[in-house]
């Protein structure tokens, strides 16, 4: 999670080459400057109770319709805002005393200077707001999913502002290991029965350019359930999202939009017009206007049912280090029968082996130097990279690798494993 001051040197740089990663998915490099949306650590929101339980799609209108009238607008938003939430951080911290130099200086010269009781008075822990962010409601029993870097911070306890004004805490249930998303859990008061409005899932697969999308976030940490209108300005973007204290994080298909998102949305929804999510804004350009960045929406849809199945945000595990290929990284290896694909090499420690012994990988036979070319017929390349292709599938599920091996190509059946522990 972000700090106010640490906000202002949050950083994002887009993609520009290939790198190694961890010992599951990969990871790729940068170089353009955005930030994440986020305000302390988190964004907030909340608005009026107002509509039906699920926004309801117009019959009239499709997910990528553009230029919608005012009216459809206001209907959309309307719908939208009860599943809306604000998320708060709180935390005990020291609070030094105030000194009273100045006042004994100035107001008691000439008199010698003795210290003052207050100044000699102990720090007093007191809790108070760290961060705030932004979170939709995607289950009736109180799931909320958001942004990882708003719930970062593990020492804090943290509360959900629903639009009605209306305060709940909240637990948060899990930190997703790959993507920068979390499920936090609304907890329900004695006597209350849990039925919370949600918000639909659209799918991001059906995006288009230039449709109409709809941001809803809590603006600089101020400005409660801001509304802001565009368009989708590109699709399946690949940048690294980075700030002090919270890392780097590698963001995989990306929806871009010029709907302004400012400090404060993070974890906020990216609509379109028929009020389904489809993306949860994330990050926002600092050396440009209007650039901002969504998670798309079907990484949504994994974490939600693997918290409904298994209590917890389950990944598949491979247990391959790798280097994206690229043309010219083949070119500078003389490959010239392939130069896409995912090469398995060691990283530069000792330890830091190609392939992770008793993994799903090493099972399967993978070796260094491999270059696994597809999952499933789908190919590995820049902006499909393995570590989104893999996060299609959930653990005990078995996929079919395409592998270059010395000039040869051969199919490998591997069993996914759980990648937490691992």
């Amino acid at each position: 999670m972000l700090s106010k001051e640490q906000l202002t040197s949050a950083l994002v740089k887009a993609i520009a080459a290939s790198a190694i990663l961890g010992a599951i998915f990969g990871g790729i490099a940068s170089a353009i400057t955005f930030s994440l949306a986020s305000r302390g650590d988190i964004p907030y929101l909340g608005s009026k109770d107002t509509r039906k339980d699920t926004v309801t799609s117009p019959e009239q209108l499709s997910p990528n319709d553009n230029g919608i009238s005012s009216d459809e607008t206001v209907n959309v938003v309307e719908g939208a805002l009860p599943a809306v939430v604000s998320i708060i951080a709180t935390q005990e911290l020291a609070s030094l005393p105030q000194s009273s130099f100045f006042n004994d200086f100035f107001f008691g010269f000439p008199f010698e200077i003795q210290p003052s009781p207050r100044d000699q008075e102990e720090p007093k822990i007191e809790k108070r707001e760290v961060s705030s962010g932004s979170g939709f409601i995607v289950t009736k029993d109180g799931f909320i999913v958001t942004n990882r870097h708003v719930v970062l911070n593990t020492k804090a306890e943290y509360s959900v502002v629903l639009n009605s004004g209306k305060t709940y805490e909240a637990e948060v249930i899990d930190r997703d290991s790959v993507q920068d998303l979390a499920v936090v859990k609304i907890k329900v008061k004695v006597g209350e029965t849990a039925d919370f409005r949600t918000l639909p899932l659209g799918d991001s697969n059906t995006v288009k350019l230039g449709a109409t999308v709809i941001a809803i976030g809590n603006t600089l940490g101020e400005f409660r359930n801001t509304v802001t209108k565009g368009i989708v300005s590109g699709i399946n973007r690949t940048l690294t999202a980075g700030g002090e204290g919270i890392g780097n994080e590698v963001i995989e298909g990306a929806i871009q939009t010029d709907a302004a998102i400012s400090s404060g949305n993070s974890g906020g929804p990216l609509l379109n017009v028929l009020g389904e999510v489809i993306g949860v804004n994330t990050a926002v350009s600092e050396v440009g206007e209007n650039i901002g960045f969504a998670l798309p929406v079907d990484q949504v849809r994994i974490i939600v049912e693997s918290i409904e199945k298994y209590g917890k945000i389950v990944r598949p595990f491979l247990g391959v280090r790798y280097l994206i290929l690229n043309e010219e990284i083949a070119k500078k290896n003389n490959m010239d029968e392939i130069n896409e694909g995912a090469l398995i090499q060691r990283g530069e420690g000792r330890d830091e082996l190609a392939v992770v012994p008793g993994s799903p990988a090493d099972k399967a036979g993978l070796r260094e130097n491999d270059i696994i070319v597809s999952i499933d017929d789908r190919v590995i390349k820049a902006g499909q990279s393995l570590a989104t292709l893999l996060a299609r599938y959930k653990p005990g599920d078995v996929i079919t690798l395409k592998v270059y091996r010395a000039g040869k190509r051969i199919d490998l059946q591997v069993t996914l494993e759980d990648r937490k522990g691992k």
